[in-house]
């Protein structure tokens, strides 16, 4: 019996988000699920003040990820191990832990490995704008990018298994627009307050850059139950939740993909399908 499988690979758990309609739609299918997250997001903002001094916060995003994982029916879950390294400019950035310090060489070998042992035939990852230019996007971004190519060379990392040749890796991320509307929006609400050092002009997919435009209006409470189980991450006050219901909604009810790198030829215009002419394993 021929098996599908689709990898996400992103940087702190709720990450998934960008992508957990299509794990819904594909999980439906009969098609395996995993993802990989580079750290446990321990210095994400936290928005139950009961949490701020915990120490063991990363066990607290790591159990609020396998509890999201589950409704969301993805069995297979890999941590790489790093420390969130905060946002641009924060002091966070300097930790010697942090991701953004990783060996490249390292990462590389690491989602190798896994990507390796998986064998999915689709990779899904960040644009190359880290969706909100969060360091740790980039990143992930650049490393899911090398090791895409590195796990088909069977001259790299020959001790990490058999090379296997992923047909397929899509950067996903709002689109450009989305993020203007976004952040004017978020900007009369509060000043300085999200995206304050971000250039909506270059952040997001351009209409150009989207390749598979997926339809996930059914799996709406899905998505917003799964979301739900970032607890240490919700905050009914913060300005993104105050955002009208409307926009929210059409913002979980379409996914975007942008094809980087396929090895079974371009997608289908109008198909809107991540699987488009790829073949199941035998």
């Amino acid at each position: 019996m021929s098996t599908k499988r689709l990898l996400g690979v992103f940087a702190h758990p709720d990450d998934e988000g960008f992508i957990s309609g299509a794990l819904l739609h594909y999980r439906a299918s009969g098609i395996e699920t995993g993802l990989v997250f580079a750290t446990r997001g321990e210095v994400g903002e936290i928005s139950d003040p009961l949490l701020k001094t915990r120490d063991d916060l990363d066990e607290i995003r790591e159990e609020e990820m396998r509890m999201a994982a589950s409704l969301l029916g993805v069995n297979n879950l890999w941590f790489l191990g790093y420390r969130d390294s905060g946002v641009q400019g924060a002091p966070d950035n300097q930790h010697a832990r942090a991701f953004i310090h990783a060996r490249p060489a390292e990462v590389v070998g690491k989602l190798v490995q896994i990507i390796r042992q998986f064998r999915p035939q689709v990779i899904v990852t960040f644009d190359e704008t880290g969706a909100d230019g969060h360091p740790d996007h980039l990143a992930i971004y650049r490393y899911t990018t090398s090791a895409f190519h590195a796990a088909a060379d069977s001259a790299l990392y020959p001790d990490l298994g058999p090379a296997h040749s992923a047909a397929k890796l899509y950067y996903t991320g709002m689109t450009r627009q989305q993020i203007l509307t976004m952040t004017e929006w978020l900007q009369e609400q509060e000043p300085g307050g999200p995206f304050k050092n971000a250039d909506p002009q270059t952040l997001g997919l351009t209409d150009e850059q989207i390749n598979v435009v997926l339809d996930v209006e059914r799996w709406q409470d899905d998505k917003i139950l799964a979301a739900s189980q970032h607890r240490t991450q919700v905050n009914p006050s913060n300005p993104v939740a105050q955002m009208l219901p409307e926009f929210q909604r059409k913002l979980r009810a379409t996914e975007y993909y942008q094809l980087a790198t396929s090895r079974v030829g371009d997608d289908t215009m109008g198909e809107n399908d991540l699987f488009t002419h790829v073949e199941g394993l035998k």
